[in-house]
């Protein structure tokens, strides 16, 4: 057997095994991925140091707890934009670093710069994944860019015109629901909980042409992306069951395991249904008839789309962009709307003059529903929705990661491997971006005000190659929905909502309205 000499150490000649052997190898080659790791960091804190950063609560901690996810904590960015409106560092215990930007003219870099030089940064969403799979949220690279480019055409104005009846429908279904309620002598009303079985509601059909008359009876199907989506957000605050061998551990963890499979059959079925009833040929006649029918559906325009080599997505494929769909377009939807009915009921004199927009839109017709042409005659009621958008962001921060060295308009470097924060909340709260950014005022969005301002100055849908997909589809859903609201009803301020930022912007304790019948409010 060889000998080997550790003389170096103190110690005589010891038998070499081949197990020592490993060992020493193994030992060598953590401790010079260790050493690589420590100089990386070190050498990146010293390039950051260009950038600003607020007092750390200690050196261990850094910046951890700075801005805890309350009202407290928006409170907190604001104030920091203020004092720093280009963009701030903040230290995630000693090591980690996040490089966080709130103006449009650092952000712009971002925004160019391809998805595969700035990424989304997975450590944020990757818990997402075994409900989401690689739909557009969560893939990236080639995978990412040809899904991209074969689902751009499923969200074109001649697919989302015929959803217009989709939206108007739920609405109806929405209304009528809370005129029982009336009724029955519930005036309060929390909006998150009506808004999101509406919007679910509307995607079911709009994805899979399926009624499930979630907002008058239970849906298993809604219940488990309601549940889905509550655990999501829950999880995020807990950061050590970020680590999956952890969370499955817990009732948590089986509730999240149960869910999914509940939402994956259910997809999986329908898609299955579907391609059994999906023509080989002849699609073109496929598609007239279906047009003569009945909506298309998200459903048929993926298993329809084909890349440029005439390739299809696959059974999973589809159900993670179906899955994604319904995730995204719930939640953020919900929140839009949940929080322009808030500003409403706030500035009472701007609910009145987009009501009374709505009643001269409609005011010759039998029909009181919102056509596609109508949407470019409510040009004050989408300033409100943009402004509430502007003032509560859905989504409050977007995370990137720096595959490669990025240098700044002002030349300042970001080092490869950082992860950065594009703070749309500060950003839309920042002073020197918005003067008197807390103050809700629509028409700082009147064609004549926009002129001049960057196009990165409002990113309620994200910015560059990676933004939302989706938001023509949300926009448009917002409008009709909020149009028909203010239409049946007056809208007057409940209990205080206090902002509660998760992976979208909720209250902490539901958005709570008084809704009052227009007839018996005047």
């Amino acid at each position: 057997m060889l000998e080997l000499s550790l003389s170096w150490l103190g110690l005589g000649p010891v038998a070499a095994s081949p197990w020592l052997l490993l060992l020493l190898v193994g030992a060598s080659w953590i401790l010079a991925h260790v050493l690589a790791w420590t100089y990386t960091s070190y050498n990146n804190s010293l390039r950051l140091r260009c950038f600003p950063q607020p007092p750390k609560r200690n050196w261990f901690l850094g910046h951890l707890g700075l801005v805890p996810p309350t009202e407290q904590g928006l409170s907190k960015v604001t104030q920091l934009v203020t004092n720093y409106p280009q963009g701030y560092l903040m230290w995630m215990g000693p090591i980690i670093p996040l490089v966080i930007f709130c103006h449009p003219d650092l952000i712009r870099t971002f925004a160019s710069a391809s998805a595969a030089i700035a990424p989304k940064n997975v450590v944020f969403y990757n818990f997402l994944k075994p409900w989401l799979g690689d739909g557009l949220l969560l893939s990236a690279g080639d995978k990412w860019s040809s899904h991209r480019r074969m689902l751009t055409p499923a969200f074109h104005f001649n697919i989302l015109k015929p959803y217009m009846k989709i939206f108007t429908k739920s609405a109806d279904i929405m209304h009528a629901k809370w005129q029982r309620l009336i009724i029955e002598g519930h005036t309060h009303l929390d909006m998150f909980e009506h808004i999101s079985l509406m919007t679910l509601d509307s995607l079911q059909k709009c994805v899979f042409s399926y009624d499930s008359n979630c907002q008058e009876k239970p849906s298993d199907y809604i219940a488990a992306i309601l549940e889905l989506s509550a655990l999501v957000a829950k999880r995020y605050q807990q950061i050590f069951l970020h680590m999956d061998f952890l969370y499955y551990l817990t009732p948590d963890g089986w509730r999240f395991r149960r869910a999914c499979r509940l939402v994956h059959d259910f997809t999986g079925a329908v898609i299955q249904e579907r391609r059994r009833t999906l023509p080989k040929e002849d699609i073109d006649d496929f598609l007239k008839a279906k047009e003569k029918t009945k909506t298309l559906d998200f459903i048929d325009v993926l298993l329809l789309t084909k890349d440029e080599d005439g390739k299809g997505l696959s059974d999973e494929d589809i159900r993670a962009e179906a899955d994604t769909f319904m995730f995204e377009g719930h939640d953020t939807t919900a929140s839009g709307l949940s929080w322009v009915l808030y500003n409403l009921a706030k500035h009472p004199e701007y609910q009145e003059r987009c009501r009374q927009e709505v009643q001269e839109l409609l005011k010759d017709r039998e029909s009181k529903e919102i056509e596609w042409d109508d949407l470019a005659q409510l040009p004050f009621l989408t300033m409100c929705i943009k402004e509430s958008l502007r003032l509560h962001p859905p989504v409050t921060v977007i995370s990137r990661s720096c595959t490669q060295d990025i240098t700044l308009p002002d030349g300042r470097v970001i080092p490869k491997g950082v992860i950065c924060l594009i703070s749309i909340f500060g950003t839309h709260h920042n002073p020197y971006v918005w003067p008197d950014p807390e103050v809700y005022d629509p028409l700082r969005f009147k064609p004549e005000n926009i002129k001049g301002r960057s196009p990165l100055a409002f990113i309620p849908f994200s910015a560059g190659p990676r933004n939302c997909i989706r938001q023509t589809f949300a926009m448009t859903e917002m409008r009709v929905v909020l149009a028909l609201t203010l239409l049946c009803f007056c809208i007057l301020l409940g209990k205080e909502s206090l902002r509660k930022p998760e992976l979208i912007l909720p209250a902490e304790a539901g958005l709570w309205l008084c809704v009052e019948p227009l007839s018996a409010s005047q």
